[in-house]
């Protein structure tokens, strides 16, 4: 497996695989020189490394060495087993926080100045704080909250699994993304969109993005089925639905793709090009691990806030902000003990640092420098 092709990349962004990474071999973006200040990018679900392009050469810029890997269970990253049958240890927050210390160690780096994580990025970058302080002296966190380590006792309980008979006896029925992207058949249903694997990409990310007139996005009281019935049908969806078949529903006119600048036809085909070869179920096992008590570990850091600056930068329009009611208030008072604000873009939706380049950026230097 090659890594990326120049042609895909932003002129100044370089890919390279580097072998023996925590039993990967693990291909990686990287912008700036060698020697300055490293900022580690951790993308997200249904994400890649190249969801960074937008904002690594200007980071790499304004004097940071930035690196970006496709994440255990993405892209052109290899050595992980893309089977539901599988030791779902393999992508444990541990495993996760391990693959990023081998590779800052294959790279002879000894601390980064900020670790950056996006959507299900996030959490991982979230607990490379908690857990490393030392090595990771900033955390920057994007588009979903991080409330703290688990409870002492309470691994092995899943969310969306306690709320699902509530949700599934609505007056129409429905059931959470995450007890979907759960299942044996949520993989199969990707791969085998009825409209084809480019055309369900754009529409999930149409659908999640602040391009959709629906994402007006407000709190939520609780975790109830009625208020979480207020969500999206990306996020609570139709009992009945596949994934595809909910984003099908939304999918933008041939207008909209037109006038899409933060996702080009030609940088939608690199999405589907990856998935087409990959699949989803490296992705989706970290999903997964929510349902099988794999992350217990982590209740050995219940209580404990991450130390280092901590920031938040979502979009206004995204819903994944709000889809967790109270996370956001825990995240600022309880989670951190340095916290140094949130950032919400105006026109944002999920995709923040795709959507509102310049507006992130801007954003996250004023925090690496603060």
């Amino acid at each position: 497996m090659d890594p990326l092709s120049h042609a895909t990349l932003p002129a100044g962004i370089r890919a390279r695989r580097i072998e023996g990474i925590n039993g990967l071999t693990m291909h990686m973006l990287e912008a700036g020189e060698a020697g300055r200040p490293v900022l580690l990018l951790l993308h997200g679900f249904p994400e890649l490394a190249y969801s960074w392009r937008r904002v690594m050469l200007p980071l790499a810029e304004a004097g940071y060495h930035v690196i970006a890997p496709d994440q255990r269970g993405y892209g052109r990253t290899t050595g992980w087993s893309d089977a539901y049958d599988t030791d779902l240890r393999d992508f444990s927050l541990f495993t996760l926080i391990r693959d990023q210390l081998s590779l800052l160690k294959a790279l002879g780096i000894a601390k980064v100045h900020a670790v950056i994580g996006h959507d299900f990025g996030s959490p991982v970058a979230a607990h490379c704080a908690l857990v490393r302080p030392d090595v990771f002296r900033r955390v920057a966190l994007m588009s979903a909250p991080f409330a703290g380590p688990p409870a002492l006792g309470t691994a092995l309980r899943a969310p969306a699994r306690d709320i699902a008979a509530d949700l599934a006896a609505l007056p129409r029925p429905r059931k959470h993304y995450h007890w979907y992207y759960a299942t044996r058949p949520a993989n199969g249903d990707l791969m085998a969109s009825p409209q084809g694997l480019p055309d369900f990409i754009r529409a999930y990310y149409h659908h999640k993005s602040g391009d959709w007139a629906g994402n007006d996005v407000h709190p939520l009281a609780g975790w109830t089925a009625s208020e979480l019935a207020k969500l999206p049908t990306y996020y609570v969806m139709d009992a009945q639905e596949t994934m595809p078949q909910t984003v099908a529903h939304e999918m933008p006119s041939a207008e909209q793709v037109a006038a899409c600048e933060w996702l080009t036809e030609a940088e939608l085909a690199v999405y589907a090009m990856e998935y087409g070869r990959t699949g989803f179920q490296g992705g989706l096992n970290w999903y997964r691990t929510r349902f099988t008590g794999t992350n217990a570990e982590m209740e050995a850091f219940a209580g404990k806030r991450i130390d280092v600056p901590a920031t938040f930068i979502g979009g206004a329009r995204d819903w994944g902000v709000q889809q967790a009611p109270g996370a956001l208030a825990k995240m600022e008072a309880e989670a951190t003990a340095d916290w140094r604000g949130t950032h919400l873009v105006p026109g944002a939706g999920h995709w923040v640092q795709q959507e509102r380049p310049a507006e992130t950026v801007a954003l996250l230097l004023d925090f690496l420098r603060g």
